[in-house]
């Protein structure tokens, strides 16, 4: 069973481990319980494992919505703080690391407190919990002909992976994840990946360069992909032309029909009061639109001019370049499972190693590399005299001589991967096999998170004080180590080990990794790696940690070029905070950039969707504060997909001044924000927190 159910040993409730999300969490209750296992069919919606338990109150410490259904699936009502009277319920609450349903009948009322959320029944009674994993795996896996117009069978049935056609597939549990592709000498499709018929056909000549930029829209309106030669979307009686600009017409389709669907959905199961909606200036009929099939609310939705829809658009999260080589086909199921852009450029401009003095300092127009001050060092190799002084870059080379770097085009999103060869600067490495890691599923020994901080180094000791970072959370259970100056045979024994997350800080160069007595060369076909995600915090550590990845891992962050210690310091101890509040690689990477122009200097090998542990609020929250003055704070928090709160996850600011459902990806902003108000509000979570721009946590600031 993925989900094991305990009770607590220290205290009145249970425990509940999901051991494919590595997460735990705690139920409170009045009393000591005794779960009892129940069958999972008690729940309206599904769940993996049940138990029923004699209780007079629910509690989580997190503040959550939660939802109420009567016995028949009715929604009743949602939200924080509300009283029903006697009845049969199934009752949902988000977020929490499981999605979680309780089903009772009894009269009870819904409170919440900076740091909990409690469902209080008016008389002790048999309350039944279900649980389930919000990991998703693919129905199975689609062999074919890798030639364009034979893969386009394949790419024709990403959609299977849809659980409903309705407006509802833009929640991020209800789209499922797409079956896998895998070259063959002919078509095989697994019995388990059946088509659905959504009447939306895509036209594109068969070329890789127009097939690869429509797999996200392939999957998400489950639309079949046919050879053509005028690139368009067509439906019963319309058509919608992707010319001019083929792959910006493809991600405007994209954007605009999850945003109308986000929209229409509030008719749906979860008639809930969305901010989008209310601020939309489009005038449509969202009831007759959320009951019209797929394909002609799908017309309906691209008549509307996209300039109009355009400035209500949140910021997309997520670009991916593919290459348009026949190799990248195993990609498209991950690619298009994340709902990216997608472009897929047939030349790519080559960055090499003495542009502007060092790939990692490219940033606009600026040109030279930041100047090192007099006692400040390179984490070069550690066998020669350190480098310091403005003369450091000129003595070390900023990358590789034989390095292949190339200058991908600058995207509109958050975040930015690349699929092919070359190493991209100011984009994630994305690889095959760290994504499949995604989806291994097997058995933990412990439900703790595990985190090593490896210093190697004297001269770096200080950050080494990161671990001090980790752990600061009061709903996961971190075990922290740090290992100084360790041997080659016991840096070899560490990275076999089974770790959540590895802090690496010293020495790389193209011998390896600098251990007291040699070398560790990470390329090694002998080395095991066990170690699940990574930042290696040294000069040049791109190819170790790609190497990491192809042997275990499944992503990391590495450097570029040479980085200076003071900086690689600073952004060690950004990353460390932002991996513990629950970020993903990639995102975690976008916040240090804000901070850091040296954080150009490095990027994400493998999975960028890899996190350590997921935030107490479920997404990525990141919170710019402004402005202060004699009527209050200005306030806008930037709320991020992360892990299963993926691109439609609805989301709710515990703020009053910017109090309303938003869906994933959003910007919620408020003027005027008093100064108790906020303090209630960065008292709910360790945040990120961009004060007059300046980087800090919502732990250690002062807003008087």
């Amino acid at each position: 069973m993925s989900i094991d159910i305990d009770p607590l040993s220290d205290a009145a409730g249970l425990t509940v481990t999901d051991h494919i999300e590595n997460t735990q969490f705690e139920v409170y209750t009045d009393r000591s319980v005794e779960p009892v296992a129940t069958p999972e069919d008690a729940h309206y919606f599904p769940v993996d494992a049940s138990v029923t338990v004699e209780t007079g109150t629910i509690e989580i410490p997190r503040v959550a919505v939660v939802e109420t259904r009567s016995g028949d699936g009715t929604l009743l009502t949602r939200g924080d703080s509300y009283a029903m009277p006697a009845g049969t319920y199934h009752v949902g609450i988000n977020p929490v690391p499981t999605k979680l349903y309780v089903t009772f009948a009894s009269p009870f009322s819904v409170s919440t407190t900076e740091r909990t959320t409690r469902i209080e029944l008016d008389a002790p009674a048999e309350v039944t919990l279900g649980f389930r994993s919000l990991h998703q795996v693919p129905a199975g896996t689609i062999q074919t002909p890798t030639d364009p117009e034979s893969l386009m069978d394949a790419v024709s049935l990403l959609g299977s992976a849809l659980q409903t056609t309705s407006p509802e597939r833009s929640f991020p549990t209800l789209r499922g994840h797409p079956p896998l592709i895998e070259p063959d000498d002919e078509l095989r499709v697994p019995d388990r990946v059946e088509p659905l018929d959504s009447g939306v056909q895509i036209v594109v000549p068969p070329e890789y360069r127009y097939l690869y930029p429509v797999v996200s829209l392939a999957y998400y309106f489950a639309a079949d992909v046919v050879p053509g030669d005028a690139p368009r979307i067509e439906g019963d009686g319309w058509i919608h032309s992707l010319e001019p600009e083929f792959e910006r017409r493809t991600a405007e389709a994209l954007r605009q029909a999850f945003h109308f669907d986000c929209l229409a959905r509030t008719e749906g199961f979860y008639p809930v009061d969305l901010h989008e909606r209310e601020t939309t200036d489009i005038a449509l009929d969202w009831g007759r639109l959320y009951d019209l099939p797929l394909a002609e609310r799908l017309g309906e939705y691209l008549a509307v001019p996209f300039e109009r829809v355009e400035p209500e658009l949140p910021q997309w999260t997520l670009t991916t370049d593919v290459r348009p080589d026949p190799e990248n086909v195993e990609m498209i199921p991950f690619i298009a499972g994340e709902l990216s852009i997608v472009r897929s450029p047939e030349t790519v401009t080559p960055a090499t190693g003495n542009e502007g003095g060092g790939v990692g300092f490219f940033r606009g127009a600026r040109a030279e590399p930041a100047p090192l001050g007099p006692e400040e060092f390179v984490r070069g190799a550690a066998d020669t005299e350190p480098t310091r002084g403005a003369d450091a870059s000129a003595e070390r080379g900023a990358v590789p001589a034989d390095a292949d770097f190339v200058r991908p085009e600058p995207v509109d999103t958050v975040e930015h991967a690349w699929v092919g060869a070359g190493v991209p600067l100011d984009a994630n490495k994305a690889t095959l096999d760290a994504y499949h890691r995604r989806l291994e599923v097997g058995s933990v020994e412990q439900s703790r998170i595990s985190v090593l901080v490896v210093c190697n180094d004297e001269q770096m000791r200080e950050e080494g004080e990161v671990a001090d970072l980790y752990g600061l959370r009061d709903m996961v259970q971190f075990d922290i180590e740090v290992r100084h100056d360790l041997t080659r045979e016991e840096m070899r024994e560490t990275l076999q080990s089974d770790v959540d997350f590895l802090h690496y800080i010293g020495h790389v160069d193209d011998r390896g990794m600098q251990c007291t007595d040699e070398y560790l060369d990470l390329t090694a076909e002998d080395l095991d790696v066990g170690v699940s995600a990574f930042l290696l915090n040294a000069c040049q550590s791109y190819q170790q940690g790609e190497a990491l990845i192809h042997r275990g891992s499944r992503g990391g962050i590495v450097t570029l070029s040479d980085v200076a210690n003071s900086p690689a310091t600073q952004l060690g101890r950004i990353i460390a905070r932002l991996m513990n509040s629950g970020f993903n690689l990639r995102t975690a990477l976008h916040v240090a950039k804000r901070e850091l122009i040296t954080g150009h200097q490095y990027i994400v090998v493998g999975d960028g969707g890899t996190t350590v542990c997921h935030s107490r609020s479920g997404s990525a929250v990141v919170v710019d504060l402004k402005n202060h003055d004699s009527d209050g704070w200005g306030f806008s928090v930037n709320i991020y997909p992360n892990g299963p709160y993926g691109l439609g996850s609805l989301t709710t600011p515990n703020i009053d001044s910017a109090r309303s459902n938003y869906y994933v990806p959003a910007q919620a902003c408020a003027s005027g924000v008093k100064k108790d108000e906020l303090t209630d509000f960065l008292n709910l979570e360790v945040l990120p927190i961009f004060l007059d721009g300046e980087l800090g946590w919502s732990d250690e600031i002062s807003i008087d």
